[in-house]
């Protein structure tokens, strides 16, 4: 019999049946079941988040560039071009940068850019992940059209990986602003915290930031903003340079002093919370004033023809991308002084030839007086407080002509232009004599509302070849009052070509009188005739292969050509209209005799004479007519000069560099022009270069007799002839003027022993001659002289005479003039003359008395 109650034993069945219901267990709590749910979901979701950024990286990361060795890291940075005498001539790039060893930046502007761009930047691996997605967020809204702006969040690692970025792909796809760049951009800066320290991170982004005004890199700021080397900034510069990675324009020092002197301030306030600066650093670095300097632009304010003729042989030799990008050190045959001399000597001779073409007229009239009244405030203005300086331009208002003189307002500052000051303001008038047309009435060409060019000057400057009106002058014009003299732009144009023969450099070159005004470089493009300058190639050809010689008789009397395929008479004529009958082929070309000279053509033979002329050094075709005898056919200066160098080393013909050495960015020579005596240069290049030279002896296009011969006649020019002013050197030289048709074209081209230089003088297009009196003696002898005066101030020059291994085949004879023979005790015209040995006269002229039978005259009727 059970002992236990019956109820509890039903209880517990109704229970246990309730629990296995139809084999189905009984529910958990809900609690249970959502955890379960959970850890599942985190599980999954992990798994597919993980397996989403693998995917994203992958797919991202798909060819980012590789992460640049810093020992190999080479970006684009500047070109440099400098004078043989290593002044910096032109810069040329893509980008201004200078890379620096990380070394040499100063660690207080490293700290700078840290405090001011990333102060956690020795802390994160690479990428600032609450930056980047509020960035991302903020980039998403503004896709979406929700409002917001695009924005960064970048760290300086970054900053350098954008950099890298732009080198492979380019700027506008590196700087795309989309989250797929964004991305790729963290995938790569963390790939450069794991191959780089922080130290060569630094190292990259400091040389390659952008920092505003053409400058990439701390280095080039430096210079840009300061003019220093980096090393050299004061902390107030360096924090100002710091504060302009995130927005150059907006913070420029020179567009905006005041947004970059608070900018400043905000990273020397971020210095000093880092704890990097004391608070009277910050204080004393704050209180400097915002001073920075324009970039010098050395290429247009120093010789901008010269670099422009550098820069095109180097871009032809080498590519213009290997010139922008690569680096390179150039070091051209410029010398600096003789430089600035040839164009200082440019621009003085065409100012002196223009004033006497006459005056053009004032730049415009202000005919009301509301306009003279507009005019002047906007030159007060513009002028402000500045003083006059003594020999600068200015742009001045006439309020008041009579006959002595104007009334010359500049800006705020009142003046007078005295009749001395613009006497030469005559009309435009090619036929009239310059000196015989001088004004005496400044009422003729000025009236009240002319605006004018002027120069202010002081009294001493006002010269003039009347004394007269100097004398009235010092009357009249009453203390304190500012002088002005008239000027105007010059029409005319100028070339000037130098040339070092025995290095064989292009010492100096002037190719117009403005570069920015016209880059047309006319030492090198501009075909010009060259007059009676070509005589000496006509000459030099009969020597040699004539067998003539400075005695040979020319009968100068007129002549007529006649052209049967154009049926054309030309009659040349000499410059003097008159015909001397006998002359020496050496008194034919001292006297630029046109009728022997076109004689001696003739007898030379016209394809004979193109063929000379071509070996000689000329590029451009000669004229295959008798006028090229003349000099119709145009030439480069460029070319005339190296002609003349031929000459001057006596028939030897030679290249002419431009580009003295060439090295890479690494120091390592391209090519090597040194000359073995080039003081300038580092004494292995003078060993290494100079050794190879002897190794390049040229061509002898012309027996050394031939082109010694033809240099002495040309010595007579200067001694006796046409080039006479040239004796003002004081110098020992020799040359040829010469003047084409019209005086349409003027030139000198002459030389010491040492220096060959050729001056062209006239107008880009032939609208009108150059006055009647303008010859090449007149007007390009003189920028000759202005310039061989100072490239050879302290520079002894030697007498022409045949070196020592020459001189046993020549012999020095004193020759009558009229007859070519060798010249009597009777004699009374004379002249020394230069011979090969074998060509001399054996003949003597006769004495007084005696009847002389002439053997032979070349080119009579």
């Amino acid at each position: 019999m059970s002992k236990n109650p019956p109820e509890k034993t039903d209880q517990t069945d109704r229970s246990q049946s309730k629990l296995v219901l139809d084999g189905v267990p009984p529910k958990r709590p809900i609690w249970v079941r959502l955890l379960k749910f959970a850890a599942w979901a985190t599980l999954t979701g992990g798994t597919a988040a993980a397996l989403v950024l693998v995917g994203v990286y992958y797919h991202f990361s798909q060819g980012l560039p590789d992460i640049p060795k810093v020992d190999q890291y080479w970006p684009p940075i500047v070109t440099e071009v400098y004078t043989d005498d290593a002044v910096l001539a032109g810069e040329f790039y893509h980008h201004r940068r200078k890379v620096v060893p990380y070394e040499r930046i100063p660690k207080r502007l490293v700290q700078a850019f840290i405090a001011s761009e990333d102060s956690s930047f020795f802390d994160h691996q690479g990428v600032d992940v609450l930056g980047t997605a509020r960035a991302a967020f903020k980039t998403i809204r503004k896709k979406l059209g929700l409002g917001g702006s695009m924005q960064g969040g970048s760290t300086l690692t970054q900053q350098t990986a954008k950099a890298v970025l732009i080198a492979a792909e380019g700027y506008e796809s590196a700087t795309a602003k989309n989250l797929t760049r964004k991305i790729r951009e963290a995938i790569l800066a963390r790939r450069l915290e794991e191959a780089l320290t922080k130290e060569e991170i630094l190292y990259l982004y400091l040389n390659n930031v952008f920092l505003g005004h053409h400058s990439y890199g701390v280095q080039s700021a430096a210079e840009n903003y300061y003019r220093k080397d980096v090393r050299d900034l004061t902390l107030g510069e360096m924090t100002l340079i710091a504060g302009l990675p995130q927005a150059p324009s907006r913070y420029s020092p020179f567009q905006k002093p005041e947004a970059a002197r608070k900018r400043r301030s905000y990273v020397l306030r971020r210095m000093f919370d880092e704890g990097m600066i004391s608070e009277a650093e910050r204080k004393q670095a704050d209180a400097e004033p915002v001073q920075v300097y324009p970039v010098e632009d050395v290429f247009h304010e120093f010789a901008p023809y010269f670099t422009e003729q550098v820069r095109r042989d180097v871009v032809e030799r080498y590519s213009n991308k290997v010139l922008l990008n690569e680096g390179l050190k150039i070091f051209a045959t410029m010398d600096s002084e003789r430089q600035r001399a040839a164009q200082y000597s440019v621009m003085d001779g065409l100012l002196s030839i223009d004033k006497r073409q006459g005056f053009r007229g004032p730049v415009l009239q202000l005919g009301t007086e509301q306009e003279r009244k507009a005019f002047l405030a906007k030159a007060t203005q513009v002028m402000g407080d500045e003083e006059l300086q003594e020999n600068k331009l200015y742009v001045g208002l006439v309020t008041r002509v009579d006959t002595d003189g104007a009334d010359v307002q500049v800006g705020p500052r009142k003046g007078l232009l005295p009749l001395l000051g613009m006497r030469w303001a005559r009309k435009v008038n090619p036929e009239g004599y310059y000196p015989g047309l001088m004004l005496t009435s400044a009422k003729r060409v000025l009236t009240v509302g002319d605006v004018i060019v002027v120069r202010h000057v002081v009294k001493k400057e006002l010269t003039d070849d009347s004394v007269q009106f100097d004398r009235k002058l010092d009357k009249e014009i009453p203390e304190g009052v500012p002088l002005f003299r008239l000027e105007q732009e010059p029409e005319l144009q100028s070339a000037l070509v130098s040339i070092d023969p025995h290095r064989q450099y292009l010492t100096a070159m002037v190719g117009g009188y403005d570069f920015d005004a016209n880059e047309f470089n006319r030492a090198f493009q501009a075909c010009r005739q060259p007059g009676s300058s070509f005589k000496p190639l006509v000459y030099s050809a009969a020597l040699e292969q004539l067998g003539w010689t400075g005695a040979t008789i020319i009968v100068d009397s007129p002549i007529v050509e006649h052209d049967p395929e154009n049926g054309v008479a030309w009659k040349p004529d000499n410059y003097s209209d008159d015909f001397l009958g006998d002359v020496l082929l050496r008194t034919a070309l001292v006297n630029s005799m046109n009728i022997p000279a076109v004689k001696t053509f003739a007898a030379v033979g016209v394809k004979n004479m193109a063929e000379w002329s071509t070996r000689l050094g000329l590029t451009t075709p000669m004229n295959m007519d008798f006028s090229a005898a003349l000099g119709s056919s145009c030439v480069y200066p460029y070319d005339l000069a190296n002609v003349y160098a031929v000459f001057n080393r006596y028939g030897r013909k030679k290249p002419t560099y431009f580009v003295r050495k060439i090295e890479d960015r690494f120091g390592r020579t391209l090519e090597d022009h040194t000359a073995y005596d080039d003081a300038w240069a580092p004494l292995q290049d003078r060993v290494a270069a100079g050794y190879a030279r002897l190794f390049e002896p040229g061509e002898q296009v012309m027996s050394p007799e031939t082109g010694f011969i033809t240099t002495s006649m040309l010595r007579g020019v200067v001694a006796e002839g046409t080039g006479g002013p040239a004796q003002k050197l004081g110098k020992p030289a020799a040359g040829k003027t010469g003047t084409t048709n019209d005086s349409f074209d003027t030139w000198f081209a002459g030389f010491t022993r040492d220096l060959v230089t050729v001056s062209w003088v006239g107008y880009d297009k032939n609208v009108h001659p150059l006055g009647r009196y303008e010859t090449g003696g007149r007007a390009s002898l003189p920028i000759w002289l202005g310039y061989m005066k100072t490239a050879l101030a302290a520079r002894p020059q030697s007498e022409f005479w045949p070196p020592e291994w020459l001189r046993e085949n020549m012999m020095l004879l004193r020759i009558d003039k009229k007859t070519g023979k060798i010249a009597s005790s009777g004699s009374k015209d004379v002249t020394n003359i230069w011979f090969k040995k074998g060509t001399q006269p054996d003949d003597v002229a006769p004495e007084k008395g005696q009847v002389g039978v002439q053997d032979f005259i070349m080119g009579a009727p």
